[in-house]
């Protein structure tokens, strides 16, 4: 299969930011803001807006991680994955949450990211922050915040390549 690139690391960059602009825009003085990063590009990207979130708001949003493995409806079928580490920087309760991961295709992976997020608190909004939007739901799920929309067929594989863990920032479809 031909592998095409479909983002640039500028185009990644530019993403990045919009997304910040666009979870500001909901929340204006960002006080109650939690980012929660699904591992492992989820988690980097986190990092990402919460430093671009601080720059436009003007203050630090706390950042950390949310590990889905257990609460996964597939795991019968998958391999074994070994877990990550969840780290909840602060108490989200009547925070307001945004799960952070960098593909959106079947939903099921923010699906159990909501199962995950029960075991920490009650946040009083929660909201979805995604670098690629392809599509293919098989849950009621919409991002709120979207680098960039890539409609895609079921057979294509869409990859996110992020400097902090593959090198580079670069989103290819194959």
């Amino acid at each position: 299969m031909a592998e095409r690139t479909l983002l640039q690391a500028d185009d990644v960059r530019r993403a990045i930011t919009r997304m910040a602009h666009e979870l500001v825009e909901h929340d204006p003085d960002a006080r109650r803001l939690v980012l929660l990063g699904i591992p492992t590009r989820g988690a980097v990207l986190a990092q990402r807006l919460g430093e671009q979130v601080d720059r436009i708001a003007g203050r630090p949003v706390p950042v950390g991680t949310l590990d889905t493995t257990l609460y996964r409806d597939d795991l019968a079928g998958q391999p074994t994955r070994p877990t990550r580490r969840t780290e909840v920087p602060v108490d989200l309760d009547g925070a307001t949450v945004v799960l952070v991961d960098d593909v959106l295709y079947s939903g099921r992976t923010v699906r159990a990211a909501l199962d995950a997020l029960t075991a920490f608190g009650r946040p009083a909004v929660v909201r979805l922050a995604v670098l690629v939007d392809r599509g293919h739901r098989e849950l009621p799920i919409r991002p709120d915040a979207v680098g960039r929309n890539l409609p895609s067929a079921k057979s294509e594989r869409v990859r996110v390549l992020l400097a902090e863990t593959d090198g580079e920032d670069r989103v290819t479809i194959e």
